[in-house]
């Protein structure tokens, strides 16, 4: 409900909204006065326009849409809407206009940036090329949730969303269901404000979101890495690209500690958890990391996992590169075929790892994986 309030002009309406029956007929307090007069005080307490102004949106064909924020000091991140209807027919309706009140049968998930560009530098990702400009606090993650609601509330209605420097007609998205801290940033280098998003996220009072649907990534820059989420509700993900040593370092040049290391730290988290589900990503590479061979190492690492934490249930996510035009500097990479990306699937598949492979979603846009850099400079 935080999205809609500056929609109701009715006092008492808006109190039935956000507050509890047993307070509607209360006055707030001196304290509670003061206290949310400090809310957000940096920025005229203002979410819109004062926390976080939308400068620019990119739609793809495929409905999945690319937001530009600008934040209060002038930094600006990318935050993404990849919608998923029930079947292709539908979407094709939306996209032809065929369908006069148009439904949302689907879910929405959201990618959310953690960070002004990242200190990893992986060599396929357009965001490591920035650099770490800086970390993004807990309210200016939440602020892309609370944009990208906005726009599939609109979207419904058949409304344009006015940005700073464009005004670009929306599908109808459907709701928005799933968070994925895969953005630009990595989320354990800034670990105190992902927790506070998390935590307001999957609260019940607020965006109502359960653990399954709310994903870390994280490239695990040290062992404890992992364990910075320990408590939060979320699905954690482990960026790894590759397991063999050489490999992984010229994939991820910030590497220090062995995928050995690495890897325990990921088990200890996962045996202190409830939720003992994880993710093991892998951005595939023509002629790079997508042979048999990488193949059987991965399925040999992620097994110890699974067979040495109790309950615990592992994906592997494979990711065909997606093109950063020449970001990669000296290093030219290129995305596999399909059928080469099918074989890696069915070996992990024949050793027993459940492997899935990640459609491609929003590239002509550069919002897919791999693709999120701000090139405007802060203002």
């Amino acid at each position: 409900h935080a999205t809609q309030l500056y929609e109701y002009q009715n006092k008492l309406e808006l109190k039935k909204i956000i507050l509890p029956t047993p307070r509607q007929t209360q006055p707030l307090g001196s304290s509670a006065l003061l206290l949310l007069s400090k809310l957000h005080s940096h920025c005229n307490g203002k979410i819109e326009n004062g926390l976080a102004t939308l400068v620019h949106i990119s739609p793809s064909k495929d409905g999945t849409t690319k937001l530009l924020l600008r934040l209060n000091d002038g930094w600006e991140v990318e935050t993404v809407l990849i919608p998923f209807w029930a079947d292709g027919g539908h979407k094709k309706k939306i996209r032809n206009h065929e369908s006069s009140t148009p439904t949302t049968i689907g879910r929405t998930t959201v990618c959310v940036s953690s960070q002004v560009g990242c200190r990893q530098g992986c060599t396929f990702c357009a965001t490591g090329k920035m650099g770490k400009l800086r970390s993004l606090t807990t309210d200016e993650i939440l602020a892309q949730l609370f944009f990208a609601k906005k726009i599939v509330r609109l979207s419904k209605i058949g409304g344009d969303l006015q940005s700073e420097d464009t005004r670009l007609p929306l599908l109808p998205l459907p709701e928005i269901t799933n968070i994925v801290f895969m953005g630009m940033g990595e989320p354990a280098d800034n670990a105190a404000s992902v927790r506070g998003a998390i935590r307001i996220m999957s609260k019940n009072e607020l965006f109502q979101l359960s653990a399954t649907r709310i994903t870390v990534s994280t490239v695990a820059p040290t062992p404890q890495s992992f364990m910075e989420f320990v408590d939060s509700k979320c699905v954690l993900a482990w960026s790894v690209h590759a397991v063999r040593e050489e490999l992984r370092k010229q994939l991820v040049p910030t590497t220090k500690y062995s995928m050995e290391e690495l890897r325990r730290g990921l088990m200890d988290t996962l045996k202190k958890r409830s939720l003992r589900t994880c993710m093991v990503e892998v951005a595939l590479m023509e002629g790079v990391n997508d042979s048999i061979r990488e193949a059987n190492e991965l399925a040999d690492f992620v097994l110890h996992i699974v067979n040495d934490v109790p309950g615990s249930k592992l994906i592997c996510n494979l990711i065909p590169y997606n093109d950063i035009g020449g970001a990669g500097g000296t290093i030219v990479y290129k995305k596999p075929s399909m059928e080469r990306v099918l074989a890696f699937q069915n070996r992990l598949q024949e050793l027993g790892v459940y492997a899935h492979v990640r459609g491609t979603r929003g590239d002509e846009e550069s919002s897919a994986c791999g693709q999120l850099a701000t090139s405007r400079k802060k203002r």
